[in-house]
């Protein structure tokens, strides 16, 4: 007698494990969807708004080059022209591809350590980034073409030792543990470095570390948006995985997943998608765990929707932030660091007292 189950049970049987805090939400396609077209609205609106505003009834014929006969006539056509391709479209860009990155690296670091509160900072990618780039302003870097390199390899070898240090036993907390140790040390060595640094680079320093997108320019995003589309892909197949993570490290091993190999290759991605963008942008905080969070409450804890909706998400957030930065106080223009944590800090405030309730 064959003991193969009916065909009606392999039909039903999950693909991939679910644990008990993923809920399926038939929605999930429809929110995608709604993102991706707030998106487009957002950028449209972001790129149209500033200290030169132009019309957005004009945007159309602009991007399409249909008003390009009436720029020789009309100056308010040619200047609206320049002041699009060469200003807005890449700041909005930029901050869409940045967005993204932070917020789908902030989506794994939370599944990889099984907390809600979990941000790419804490595997010392954002503080090494600042290490090497407050060395590299403190040395007389004469720009952004050596302070971004400075910043990679900081944030790249500071994540190095603390998974060096962390993996030493099994379990992700003692990574955890590795990356605040370093991430302190790397804050002393940014304080001596602070107090060796004169006037003109301390004022460099503050302005590099409140974060900032106006270095967007083509040819930065000509190299960063590739990158990011890579990685961010990278993730997004890890996505069964990440599920497996909810369940607990010991049920993912016996699910077949190798959990030395998993946790290494998060890390390695989160540190070289994160890495670069720190390295052009500064210290930009919250947009990795604010947005994956917000997420999670609506569509709940399925990374195969979480994953890309927080993508999506934190393009809306950033390109939000930027928006805000550069028209809160024109014609000047406020750090985009001080707008995400005008936002961020009271989220986590109200994500505390939620938990204790």
């Amino acid at each position: 007698m064959s003991t193969q189950p009916p065909a009606d049970t392999l039909r039903v049987m999950p693909r991939t494990p679910q644990p008990p805090a993923v809920r399926r939400r038939s929605a999930a396609p429809a929110v995608l969807v709604a993102l991706g077209i707030a998106l487009l609205l957002l950028a449209l609106a972001a790129a149209a708004s500033g200290a030169v505003s132009i019309p957005l009834a004009r945007l159309p014929a602009l991007l399409f080059g249909t008003g390009a006969t009436a720029a020789a006539a009309n100056g308010d056509e040619a200047l609206w022209r320049n002041v699009l391709f060469e200003v807005r479209l890449p700041r909005v860009a930029f901050a869409i591809v940045v967005g993204a990155g932070l917020a789908i690296s902030g989506a794994a670091m939370q599944a990889l350590f099984r907390n809600p509160l979990a941000e790419p900072g804490l595997i010392g990618v954002s503080l090494g980034g600042a290490l090497g780039a407050v060395a590299a302003i403190v040395a007389g870097a004469p720009g952004l073409a050596v302070i971004a390199p400075a910043a990679f390899i900081g944030s790249l070898l500071a994540t190095a030792l603390a998974y060096q240090f962390g993996s030493r036993r099994q379990g992700v907390a003692n990574v955890l543990l590795a990356g605040i140790a370093i991430n302190a040390i790397c804050a002393s060595a940014i304080g001596v470095f602070t107090w060796q640094a004169s006037d003109a680079q301390l004022r460099n320093l503050t302005f590099w570390n409140m974060g900032s997108l106006a270095g967007a320019n083509w040819t930065l995003l000509a190299w960063i948006t590739p990158w990011v589309a890579l990685l961010s892909f990278a993730l997004l197949r890890d996505w069964r995985a990440m599920n497996a993570l909810l369940l607990g490290e010991r049920e993912a091993q016996h699910l077949g997943f190798a959990l030395r190999a998993l946790r290494r290759r998060l890390i390695v991605l989160v540190a070289l998608l994160v890495g670069p963008l720190v390295a052009v942008t500064g210290t930009i905080g919250f947009v990795g765990l604010v947005i994956p969070h917000l997420i999670r409450l609506t569509l709940g804890a399925d990374h195969r929707w979480l994953l890309p909706a927080s993508l999506l998400a934190g393009a809306i957030g950033l390109t939000l932030a930027d928006w805000v930065a550069r028209i809160a106080v024109m014609p000047a223009e406020l750090p985009i660091g001080i707008v995400t944590s005008l936002v961020g800090g009271p989220f986590l405030l109200w994500l505390l007292m939620r938990r204790q309730a």
